[in-house]
């Protein structure tokens, strides 16, 4: 699966360099959960403009607050578990011997599940609840009311998802930049690279020298040195693999 002009990228790369992996929800689609931009997916079931906006939390906190339960009970399944692309992320920032990060534009909790420990959601996080009013953030793993009480201020109504809508800034940017600047290597998982500014890391990460790569389903537009392509369960664990046995 590693083929040999991929071989050669990753061959040149310093054991100790720095490492940034960027996730979306491609790596959790194995797992059970929809992906945003399929045709079968969570846009194609419901406009973002009515569920993902600060205004349209503002306008309909009903709806809004619906749409994230389903989505909250849904990755509480039973069924939904970590897969095997998780799980070697994991074997991987224990292996590697430069500096890690592992930022995930996904808002399910497989990644912690599965234990990786080096993780920013810069999206935010399914399983919390952000007061507005206050700002406090707690774990949330039941259906969340409108008329719900903040535990620490006590506004009514005030309680949401720790979730970044459209039109908010993404969580951890300053730690994110930081990293990007000292990457030896970049890779993108199971993203479409369409949302900023997550879609321009690549970008950055090759300005400061960084070699690039994706490991996604089919190619995203050649922003990258070089690609791996097929199933994520099948795919990261195979450059895992590669990465911990040949350039450790």
């Amino acid at each position: 699966m590693i083929n040999a002009p991929l071989k050669r990228l990753l061959q040149g790369l310093r054991a100790d360099a720095g490492l940034v992996i960027l996730t979306g929800a491609g790596i959790s689609r194995e797992s059970g959960l929809h992906t945003f931009r399929d045709t079968d997916g969570i846009w194609a079931q419901v406009r973002l403009e009515d569920v993902a906006t600060p205004e349209a939390f503002a306008r309909n906190p009903a709806q809004v607050q619906g749409f994230y339960n389903a989505r909250r009970r849904a990755v509480l399944d039973p069924a939904v578990q970590p897969n095997a692309a998780h799980h070697a992320l994991v074997q991987l920032e224990r292996q590697w011997r430069g500096p890690f990060l592992l930022v995930t534009q996904n808002v399910d909790d497989l990644h912690a599940r599965a234990g990786s420990s080096r993780l920013l959601p810069m999206h935010g996080e399914l399983l919390k609840i952000r007061c507005a009013a206050c700002g406090r953030v707690d774990r949330f793993e039941g259906d969340l009311a409108v008329s719900a009480i903040c535990p620490g201020c006590g506004a009514i109504g005030s309680l949401r998802p720790h979730i970044v809508w459209f039109g908010e800034m993404p969580l951890f940017m300053a730690e994110i930049g930081d990293a990007l600047s000292d990457a030896g290597l970049f890779i993108a998982i199971g993203t479409s690279g369409t949302v900023y500014p997550a879609a321009g890391f690549a970008a950055e990460a090759k300005a400061n020298g960084a070699t690039t790569l994706e490991i996604n389903m089919a190619e995203t537009g050649g922003r990258f040195d070089g690609g791996l392509y097929g199933p994520a369960t099948q795919t990261v664990p195979a450059l895992v693999d590669f990465l911990c046995k040949e350039v450790q």
